[in-house]
């Protein structure tokens, strides 16, 4: 049982990294009004690589096991689902932003650009929590249904 559980965790981490990085690198370089199709993909690819690696290093199922346990939520709550969506928002989203937006910032400096890197972090990490948030909220019971598959296994 406990096998299967991680199984659908490694899966579901897998299908919200990769998703939420799609969404969170379209979301920044639309959002920096300098959208071009190289600029999207690179950042989709190392925000998903990044993703992985957290998830490897510090998978949310175990966090949200922890959770559980520590705070004696119940699974399905409202309570359970916020407290859930906003660790993980914090854990996965500082770190991506700042290097995507690294990225960005040494981009524009290498055009000539002076853009205050402080600025473009704060901002643009605002705005990806706040879409990050709604997008694990709301995605995470049906890529569970998913990873779960035919097992009945919930995470």
């Amino acid at each position: 049982m406990e096998e299967q559980r991680k199984k659908v965790g490694q899966k579901m981490s897998l299908i919200m990294g990769v998703t939420l990085s799609f969404m969170l690198s379209l979301t920044g370089t639309l959002s920096s009004g300098h959208f071009t199709l190289p600029g999207f993909l690179l950042s989709f690819a190392v925000s998903t690589l990044l993703a992985l690696v957290i998830g490897f290093f510090l998978p949310m199922h175990r966090v949200n096991a922890w959770l559980t346990k520590t705070f004696r939520l119940q699974p399905g709550d409202l309570k359970t689902r916020v407290i859930r969506t906003l660790v993980s928002d914090l854990i996965y989203t500082p770190v991506i932003t700042f290097v995507m937006v690294l990225i960005a910032w040494r981009n524009a400096v290498t055009h000539g650009a002076k853009p205050a890197f402080g600025q473009m972090y704060f901002s643009s990490l605002l705005l990806s929590l706040a879409v990050a948030f709604v997008l694990v909220y709301f995605l995470e019971p049906v890529f569970i249904k998913i990873a779960a598959g035919n097992t009945g296994t919930d995470k």
